[in-house]
């Protein structure tokens, strides 16, 4: 009789196979059906309440992805591509979703006929490639005119904030949109964009500060009789405390006569005046700092028609440096005209129940703040992260400048490529290319069902115009039907088409490579050594 041999610790879990295979998938299709309704234009939007009681509404895919709390190992994948195509790409965060799924739920069905996962990720490497080359051929380059790429860039905007809840303000933001971005220097620093919600007013009510704008601070009595205006203001950016500091709780001084404490009180108000006649000296009209500023400086400020601002967010003092140019410094003695900021024009301004500081005409850099307006803080986050996704978008575009037809054309046209491929190939290797190029049609195909579309009857239509060669006949949402979108501006990036395939076909291969998962027990704050039979 042969002995026993433990490897594993009591209460690992290990399952292996086919059966683990087929599981894994299963997992991944869990994780499709909760974002396949937010697909395209007519898509749903998904609820999301997190463990402390806090909403979300939104049918973006990645923000869907992150606040659903995946625990499975293998569908966790898909939150990460999703994740990696908003922060690469900004749009397409569901198309990548449902076409990892549909790669998986097409290869499941061969595996349970006895293909070897193997055989399938080498087939759809290959399919990969071939699709990728037929989208190279195919994407359409944009000129170098401005007004026409002006143009383009905006319908790129526009597609990607049509499936957005701001769909029918899209003219209005993708006009920001590329507003923004054209704002920015040659590198398109995203950080160099801000966007600041402000509750009440309209959609149509916000508007693009071609410059820095952030809320005001926390201000002392003084700040009413600082001036509100400015031209051509220099700028001090500091990390210094310019109040008064409260003694420390059990701190000790030990003293023989009054007037040595009247001399230590004098020396605190005396540092104070010494730092604020610096400040006033340098030249600078407008003072920023990340630490408190007192009722003291503020007066003195005041006194002398400068503008001050403590408790600064880290976040907007970063921007004003890298806009207005000049350092945060964090002592007085450094505070020389190259230190200093400026811009063109500084005013503090009413914006619906906040006040704000807008800078203009920044010199360094240039720089841009969206200030958005809307009904309830929910409603604005949604169009802050559709904002978010129209800009990626705008940088892609500008950076790379090929462009696809939208709508699911361009999914047809892959679909019917491949599909003609497979049929010259002999073995098995024709059937793992057709499935595929089979998966292709869900994106068509789920866009009609979110718009209520009989989808066997369009994707037929569809079939029929891509084999005559019409390559950018898409589905139509507006008339229920199929349309040209390259000729109704539904345009896309081809990077972003490029990124969502690679990413989809690695997540497919990879969960389709693993077949065994083993799930080690929980660890507690007990002995788990005791039931180690070696020990």
């Amino acid at each position: 009789m042969q002995p026993q041999i433990i490897l594993l610790r009591e209460g690992t879990e290990a399952s292996q196979g086919r059966d683990q295979l087929i599981s894994n998938i299963n997992a991944c299709q869990a994780v499709v059906e909760a974002v396949r309704t937010t697909l395209g234009p007519r898509g749903m939007d998904k609820l999301i309440v997190d463990g402390n009681g806090n909403a979300t509404i939104s049918n973006d895919g990645a923000t869907i992805m992150k606040k659903l709390d995946v625990v499975h190992p293998a569908a966790k994948t898909l939150v990460d591509i999703a994740r990696s195509q908003d922060s690469e790409v900004g749009d397409g965060t569901t198309s990548v979703v449902i076409l990892a799924g549909e790669f998986l739920k097409n290869a499941k069905g061969l595996v349970e006929e006895g293909v070897h996962p193997r055989l399938l990720v080498k087939a759809y490497r290959k399919s990969l490639q071939l699709a990728l080359d037929r989208i190279n051929e195919l994407a359409v380059t944009v000129s170098n005119d401005p007004e026409n790429r002006r143009d383009i860039l905006e319908k790129c905007a526009a597609t990607a904030l049509s499936s957005k809840l701001i769909s029918q303000q899209k003219g209005f933001f993708s006009k920001m949109a590329v507003d923004a971005v054209m704002n920015l220097d040659d590198l398109l620093p995203l950080d160099m964009i801000g966007i600041k919600k402000v509750n009440g007013g309209a959609l149509e009510d916000s508007f693009l500060v071609p410059g820095v704008a952030f809320q005001k601070t926390f201000s002392y009595a003084g700040f009413e009789m600082q001036p509100k205006t400015y031209v051509s203001p220099k700028i001090a950016m500091l990390n210094i405390e310019l109040e008064l500091k409260a003694e420390r709780d059990n701190a000790e001084i030990r003293i023989t006569q009054v007037s040595e404490y009247q001399k230590i009180v004098d020396a605190e108000w005396t540092i104070l005046y010494n730092k604020l006649e610096k400040i006033s000296k340098s030249g600078a009209k407008i003072v920023f700092s990340k630490l408190p500023i007192g009722d003291v400086a503020t007066q003195y400020f005041a006194d002398r028609d400068m503008f001050c601002a403590g408790r600064v967010v880290d976040a907007d003092l970063k921007r004003v440096m890298k806009a207005c140019g000049g350092t945060v410094i964090s002592t007085v003695v450094d505070l020389v005209p190259e230190n200093l900021g400026q811009c063109e024009k500084f005013e503090e301004k009413q914006i619906g129940g906040e006040r704000y500081n807008i800078m203009t005409g920044c010199t360094n850099a240039k720089t841009a703040t969206i200030i958005l307006r809307g009904g309830s803080q929910q409603f604005l986050d949604e169009t802050e992260r559709s904002l978010h996704d129209a800009i990626m978008i705008v940088r892609r575009a500008m950076k790379n400048d090929k462009v696809l037809a939208g709508g699911g054309a361009i999914e047809m046209e892959l679909s019917k490529t491949l599909r003609e491929v497979s049929r010259n190939i002999t073995g098995k290797e024709q059937f793992l290319i057709d499935a595929y190029a089979k998966a292709f049609e869900i994106i068509p195909r789920q866009l009609c069902d979110n718009a209520g579309f009989d989808a066997t009857n369009v994707i037929n239509k569809l079939r029929q115009k891509h084999a005559q060669g019409e390559i950018w006949y898409g589905v139509d949402i507006t008339q229920e039907d199929i349309a040209d979108n390259y000729k109704a501006c539904v345009w896309e990036p081809a990077v972003m088409k490029i990124n969502a395939l690679c990413a989809a076909t690695e997540a497919a291969c990879l969960i389709m490579s693993i077949d065994e998962t083993i799930k080690s027990p929980q660890s507690s704050n007990n002995d788990m050594s005791a039931n180690n039979p070696y020990k």
